[in-house]
């Protein structure tokens, strides 16, 4: 599934095709996508100009004119194409929804597995909708840091990887980043969030930071469906310090790999977790 980084990187991808444009039409190739589309989708979505992009946690969100809201989420295999023009469009299996718009260009989202969705709400409420409703702070904003990370994982027995997943904790990251983060700032997977304090804390709410801004600059990873709205790759998998390298060495050990097994890989809540437990304590 697309993490933070790729749902930024897909945002700032759409901007040049949606933003303040008109959308003209919108067909929809299938009745639903993880979710039925609402009767009225494709009607509320003509003729309404987007004035805002935004990203929250894994959501792409597009405000419109109508004081609606187009709440956007790629689900695991779903990929956002864009087009200068329509001509220079060609359809392709499993192009579900295409928006065409007034300047021109076309915006297509592709899902073989249809877990993402698309919905319409008012924008007046969408901080009350179901899937932002709890979800904690953005990691790359200003009201995320060591303390704040400390105050949500104290008294909880998981284990911190299996924390860091938890939306509610911190937004946005997901099982890549949360291994490479931990990774980075020392801290051993398996550990309990709760005790997870004061220097610690710290570390690790700065190495989420990092990760994902590294990330980011290198284009996000593309790991089996990810590609950008140009159909360009991302680069960040070539940059990982643990993720997807059991029994390779890691960037910042010297050990002995034929004695230690190198990096480790555990699962942890049916996720595949990724360490050096010679530099994660």
């Amino acid at each position: 599934m697309p993490e933070l980084p790729e749902v930024e990187i897909a945002k700032r991808g759409l901007e040049p095709y949606l933003l303040g444009d008109v959308i003209e039409s919108c067909i929809l190739n299938a009745p639903s996508l993880r979710y039925p589309f609402d009767k009225s989708f494709a009607t509320n979505l003509g003729g309404a100009q987007t004035s805002q992009l935004e990203r929250r946690g894994k959501f792409i969100l597009v405000h419109l004119s109508t004081a609606q809201s187009l709440i956007w989420h790629l689900g695991m295999s779903g990929r956002i194409k864009t087009f200068a023009q329509k001509e220079s469009y060609a359809p392709e299996k499993h192009d579900h929804v295409v928006l065409n718009m007034r300047r021109g260009g076309v915006v297509v989202y592709n899902d073989p597995r249809r877990f993402g969705f698309m919905r319409l709400i008012p924008s007046a409420i969408w901080q009350n909708e179901a899937h932002f409703r709890g979800m904690g702070p953005e990691p790359l904003g200003n009201h995320f840091n060591g303390p704040i990370l400390a105050a949500a994982l104290k008294g909880r027995s998981t284990p911190i990887k299996v924390a860091l997943l938890d939306q509610r904790i911190v937004a946005g990251v997901g099982n890549i980043y949360a291994s490479e983060a931990l990774y980075i700032a020392g801290i051993n997977p398996l550990r309990k969030a709760g005790d997870v304090q004061g220097p610690r804390a710290e570390r690790l709410a700065q190495a989420i930071r990092a990760v994902l801004e590294k990330a980011i600059s290198a284009g996000g990873s593309s790991l089996r469906d990810y590609q950008h709205t140009d159909g360009s790759l991302g680069y960040f998998q070539h940059m990982f310090g643990v993720y997807d390298r059991a029994g390779r060495a890691c960037p910042d050990c010297d050990c002995d790999i034929t004695k230690t097994g190198g990096v480790q890989k555990i699962v942890q809540a049916g996720r595949s977790t990724f360490y050096c437990p010679r530099r994660q304590k």
